[in-house]
């Protein structure tokens, strides 16, 4: 929280909600393995913070006093505050690995062991596996006090540094991890043994350098990835920063990872050889890169020790239809993920592609899967005659390699690939398809909150609207005639789009909630999103609790804005739903004096999504599906189990449940509402 209590921090803010993910991992209603899972997610997610937030007040440092001063900003202070969070979150992990994961493994007979515990079958086993699969991938260096003697460390690499017993001389040696899968499953007859790749190298590190070892401690740098900090800040704040940067060193350290036993003299040395900084040296345990956690091994495959499969639910309208496009004719269609199938969107495009009346294709590309089955439909539309564009987010962060892998071979295969905008991302989620009707252009539009990733769709709740509304589809036109810069400025009366006039549109329903409340008429406002953070927005919904206007929120990560003050914000209240699926989509409503809206949006009420992105809000007109996402929204409000209250404090302490009360799991619910659905129509 800064000094004026009207907004928290955001970074502060962020690590708040990386608490919620580690209280998962806490859970113990929650099955072993997804425990573990959720000390990788916790693991990925700081990394990452590190690497994008901790890089840019790193940089915010280096500016002049007086800058600083004039932008508002105090780096020095939140990076302190930042280490301390951190530390004390770090402890509570580690806590949580050692006195609760690792014995629950126990108990069902799963050890992880590491080299001081190999018995002599697993020592054998150790050293040949060594020599079959890694020993080829260590690279070994001499660390001395000579200049430049210090080798580059990798971003988010492992490695030791190993001090030899008679001569003392400080080596680093490399954990090939990208060499092989992180966990080995050793021999054993009493259970199933477990071990790192680290604990094997570490067991055979004195043949490695052919003398005796004194200690070996792991280290992993963290780089930053300052080369998104055009997306972190804009106009004149991103300008004074690239002024006051000019030698830039992209890749510079943001965080130091270190087995905290380390004695502090080599420690001491490390920082110097490596050029670290006190800010950058973080404590750790024994091993790193936590995230690896996610290809942590189960043995026993016991399905009690993860949870209850939930297959993704046909669509009742769609599933067994001989003509996606003439079902979205018929009518307006919402499709729910993960706990709808994806393969309705593939289909729709190979649909259109056989379709000898469908004259072109054209898509927006945020994050691309891998194994993309989106491109691979649209690939056939190019093997089948049509016209195919695709919009290509180069800029998407940590995902440019695939993006760019895949518009290469759409552009090879003859498809109109566009990509970033200088200054700008795009990431709206829409799909449009032209068909040639009574020699007419009809559109079939797709308009999602959620990426067109296949892979994602299984752990990402997001929402996606299929019409053939013809105003809503010319709009939708407008968007790819911007993108293929054909427009400038679109005008349109059904979506709102950033950054035109999307935050502006969100300001005029605020403000006539904030009319209606002051003329006595009901007023209220849901509204759900990933992050919070644009001032202007905040400011707007302080005004509007102070008119008493009903503010309820679901807000998955950053909240800036501050619930419960009194004066300020005592109508607001806000929670955060973090269960087995990754809260995703936008769903913003406005009570409108009885005439409610409902928008879904692929913008979360950041600065960067209303003013420095191409983002679209979509109305829901269909009675039918506004009732049906109103309901969903209604059982995230009534989350009992996996809702943190988001307060001035925040604590993250559950929402209260009075004794005795129905327990509500809205992802469980949401479930059970639309196989019910399903169930109703399908039998």
């Amino acid at each position: 929280m800064n000094e004026t209590s009207q907004f928290f921090t955001r970074d502060l803010s962020w690590l708040s909600f990386n608490h919620r993910v580690l209280q998962e991992a806490k859970d113990k209603s929650v099955p072993l393995y997804e425990r573990i899972k959720f000390l990788a997610i916790y693991s990925s997610n700081l990394d990452e913070f590190f690497r994008v937030r901790v890089a840019s007040l790193r940089s915010f440092k280096q500016l002049k006093k007086n800058t600083r001063r004039e932008l508002g900003v105090k780096p020095k202070k939140e990076l302190r505050e930042i280490r301390k969070i951190v530390g004390e979150q770090q402890t509570e992990f580690g806590r949580i690995f050692r006195e609760e994961i690792l014995p629950e493994l126990e108990s069902h007979q799963i050890f992880l062991i590491d080299d001081q515990q190999f018995d002599k079958h697993q020592q054998a086993f150790a050293k040949q596996f060594f020599l079959d699969n890694l020993s080829d991938h260590i690279e070994v260096h001499t660390l001395d006090e000579g200049a430049n003697s210090a080798p580059f460390l990798k971003n988010k690499a492992l490695y030791f540094v190993v001090q030899t017993a008679e001569d003392n001389n400080i080596l680093l040696i490399n954990i090939p991890s990208e060499k092989s899968a992180r966990f080995v499953e050793l021999p054993g007859t009493d259970g199933h043994y477990l071990t790192f790749i680290d604990d094997i190298i570490r067991f055979n590190l004195s043949e490695i350098i052919k003398k005796p070892i004194k200690a070996a401690y792991a280290v992993k740098i963290s780089r930053d990835a300052e080369i998104y900090i055009d997306d972190e800040y804009s106009g004149d704040l991103l300008e004074k920063l690239k002024k006051g940067l000019d030698d830039r060193n992209v890749g510079l350290p943001t965080r130091f990872l270190y087995d905290s036993t380390m004695p502090d003299d080599l420690l001491a040395q490390l920082k110097t050889w490596f050029d670290l900084t006190k800010y950058d040296l973080i404590p750790g345990a024994g091993h790193h890169n936590f995230n690896d956690f996610f290809g942590f091994p189960d043995p026993t495959n016991n399905q009690q020790l993860h949870n209850v499969p939930m297959p993704p639910l046909p669509h009742p309208e769609l599933e067994n239809a001989t003509s996606l496009l003439e079902k979205i004719d018929e009518k307006d269609i919402l499709l729910h993920f993960p706990y709808q199938r994806y393969d309705y969107i593939p289909q729709l495009i190979r649909e259109a592609a056989d379709d000898p009346d469908v004259k072109s294709v054209k898509i927006t590309l945020y994050r691309v899967a891998s194994r993309s089955a989106v491109v691979e439909a649209l690939l056939y539309a190019l093997e089948k005659g049509k016209s195919v564009m695709a919009f290509i987010e180069a800029k998407a962060r940590f995902d440019e390699e695939s993006n760019l892998y895949w518009g290469g071979e759409l552009e090879k295969a003859g498809g109109r690939i566009y990509y970033s905008y200088p200054g700008i991302k795009v990431h709206t989620k829409l799909l449009l398809i032209t068909r040639k009707e009574a020699d007419k252009k009809k559109y079939y539009a797709y308009l999602g909150t959620g990426n067109f990733n296949e892979k994602t769709a299984r752990l990402y709740c997001d929402h996606a609207l299929l019409t053939s509304k013809q105003k809503m589809g010319a709009e939708v036109n407008q968007v790819f005639d911007i993108l293929e810069r054909k427009l400038i400025v679109p005008k349109c009366k059904h979506l709102m789009i950033a950054p035109f006039h999307l935050g502006e549109g969100f300001m005029k329903m605020i403000d006539q909630e904030i009319a209606n409340a002051r003329a006595g008429k009901d007023a209220y406002m849901i509204l759900k999103m990933n992050s919070l953070e644009d001032p202007d927005i905040i400011q707007k919904l302080y005004e509007a609790s102070q008119a008493g206007v009903r503010i309820r929120m679901i807000v998955r990560g950053i909240c800036c804005l501050i619930p419960g003050v009194k004066g300020q914000s005592e109508n607001i209240e806000i929670t955060s739903i973090v269960d087995r699926f990754l809260e995703h989509a936008r769903v913003y409503i406005f009570g409108n004096d009885g005439k409610e809206k409902i928008y879904t949006a692929s913008a979360d009420w950041m600065s960067r999504n209303l003013h420095r992105r191409i983002e679209v809000a979509i109305p829901i007109y269909d009675e039918d599906l506004h009732q049906e996402l109103r309901h969903i929204i209604n059982l995230q409000l009534a989350d009992n189990t996996k809702a943190r209250v988001i307060n001035a404090t925040q604590s993250n302490h559950y929402v209260s449940t009075p004794n005795g009360a129905k327990p509500y799991r809205s992802q469980m619910d949401i479930y059970a509402f639309l196989k019910k659905k399903v169930m109703g129509v399908m039998l």
